[in-house]
């Protein structure tokens, strides 16, 4: 594993506080952390502001670490994260709910949330109910066979004209957005668990929600039923 495997950074930028983070994979912890609070009255994020934290940070970390920032994980707290909730039917004329029947309801409805928002980028698309015979289930039953099954998802997505702005910034120092994540949602889901932001990240983004799709560019190997059903490609 080289340097760069090694180490993950993120940046969470909050109402009032910026905050960045060096993780340590191997050891699950932070070998570098600061954060920088301000005044925040308009709610509306601060370009300067940020570029000024990153240009305090980024090199300190670039040293610490031994590598080049390629790519940084974004935490953002902003009110125009859009919430949304969509529900989908299917009729299923085997009785048996497969793999492709369920790949097949998430990728259309996930079209159909970017056909409806396609000025806003899904950050995350999270499987809050599965309901088969009029039973609602958290998780998803693969025992269970019905002639149609009833999926409510939820979606969260960030406007491309913020994404694109917070990109401009990080183009100065050559670095990439990896992953964009709501703050809300990171937090709620860890509620009860005393870990460092960069540690929930990091764990949301290795598939720790079994109910949260993730969306990836592309397939990296060969992927058995259950990761293939939690992975979408674009």
């Amino acid at each position: 594993m080289n340097k760069e495997i090694d180490f993950e950074t993120y940046l969470i930028i909050s109402y009032g506080k910026f905050e960045i983070f060096l993780l340590d994979i191997k050891n699950h912890k932070d070998i570098y952390q600061e954060e920088f609070k301000f005044r925040d009255v308009s709610e509306k994020l601060d370009f300067n502001l940020l570029n000024n934290f990153l240009e305090n940070n980024i090199f300190k970390i670039e040293k610490l670490s031994g590598n080049f920032v390629n790519n940084i994980n974004i935490v953002i707290e902003n009110k125009s994260i859009l919430t949304s909730n969509i529900g989908i039917k299917k009729k299923n004329y085997t009785g048996e709910i497969t793999d492709i029947i369920l790949e097949s309801m998430l990728t259309d409805v996930k079209d159909l949330f970017k056909e409806n928002y396609n000025q806003y980028k899904l950050i995350h698309m999270i499987i809050d109910k599965y309901i088969i015979d009029g039973v609602s289930y958290s998780f998803f039953q693969d025992q269970i066979s019905n002639d149609e099954i009833c999926l409510e998802i939820k979606f969260f997505s960030i406007p491309n004209l913020l994404i694109l702005e917070i990109e401009n910034i990080l183009k100065k120092y050559q670095i990439q957005i990896n992953n964009i994540l709501d703050k809300g949602y990171v937090k709620d889901f860890f509620f009860d668990k005393q870990l460092d932001i960069s540690q929930m990240v990091h764990n949301l983004k290795n598939g720790m929600n079994k109910n949260e799709i993730q969306i990836t560019s592309k397939p990296s190997k060969k992927l058995g039923f259950f990761e293939k059903f939690f992975q979408l490609f674009d």
